[in-house]
């Protein structure tokens, strides 16, 4: 079975010089939601993170890996060997792990352009990574949600899940592009693109359904994944938006705050995002 976690040779002239744990975090999730032999737990909630490795870089220079998650998952095992599965930690966890794969890789301080909203101007600025680990330590998971008489319990989805959903998402997403296919008639454009729209429908339907862990009824807890996914499709609406917006909430609070910056062109004050994209996340050592 292939190891993946960093070799620990024997004792030797050069071992001392092998890379050590640059910093320790603790997950958003405390160590809870990870299947059984995923996450090697610590009793502390302390977790060792390594520096990437020239293999741990070249892995985010690989689209397909990266489309698909693969390169995550393996810088994930190589930084973080408590993580012993990447691909069943939940997804509450990711961003946060990431994040600290690049402070122990780069540091805390990480560069990011953008352009003004008013004069268009590129701007440089610089964020403090650490601080939005200080936040993400108070994350508290709330995996309930009332909708009297029924209390519905949420779990956060996995990331092979969440993946899994994002590759669903974006294959419906690229059908929709056959608008601006010239080869195919208005009828046949029509009918692709409503069998999209379709689907897309019943993937959002199917991803609320997924992260439903069991419900209590005034007659007894209902955990069966098929009959749960059952009452997710015939639920009225206000139950239905009431789980949606409990679970787009949880992961509002865990994404990485917009920064308040001000032009240095015009002055202009104005929220700059800051995404996860890995592909240039990792890109700019800064």
């Amino acid at each position: 079975m292939e190891n993946n976690q960093p070799l620990q040779p024997k004792k030797t002239m050069l071992s001392n010089w092998y890379r050590q744990p640059k910093i320790y975090i603790r997950l958003p999730s405390k160590g809870e939601y990870y299947a059984k032999d995923a996450l090697d737990i610590s009793t502390t909630g302390d977790y060792a993170v390594y520096a990437m490795t020239a293999k741990d870089e070249l892995m985010f220079k690989t689209p397909d890996a990266l489309l698909n998650g693969q390169s995550t998952v393996e810088v994930l095992k190589s930084c973080i060997p408590a993580i012993q599965d990447p691909w069943k930690m939940p997804s509450i966890d990711v961003d946060a792990a990431l994040v600290a794969v690049r402070i122990a890789t780069y540091g805390e301080k990480m560069e990011v352009s953008t352009n003004c909203p008013s004069c268009a101007a590129e701007n440089d600025y610089e964020i403090n990574l650490n601080t939005w680990l200080e936040k993400l330590n108070q994350f508290q998971f709330d995996p309930k949600v009332v909708v009297d008489p029924l209390t519905v319990y949420v779990r956060p989805y996995t990331y092979l899940e969440m993946t899994q959903t994002s590759l669903k998402s974006l294959e419906q997403q690229r059908i929709f592009g056959v608008i601006n296919d010239e080869t195919l008639s208005d009828e046949e454009k029509l009918d692709k693109f409503g069998k999209s729209f379709s689907k897309l429908t019943q993937l959002t339907v199917d991803v609320i359904a997924q992260c439903v862990a069991q419900i209590e009824t005034p007659d007894g807890i209902e955990t069966d994944v098929t009959e749960i996914k059952n009452f997710i499709y015939n639920a009225p609406k206000e139950i239905f938006n009431a789980i949606a917006d409990h679970v787009q909430a949880l992961k509002s609070k865990i994404d990485i705050p917009a920064q308040e910056v001000k032009c240095t062109s015009c002055e202009t004050e104005f929220l700059m995002p800051v995404t996860m994209d890995q592909s240039n996340f990792f890109a700019v050592r800064s």
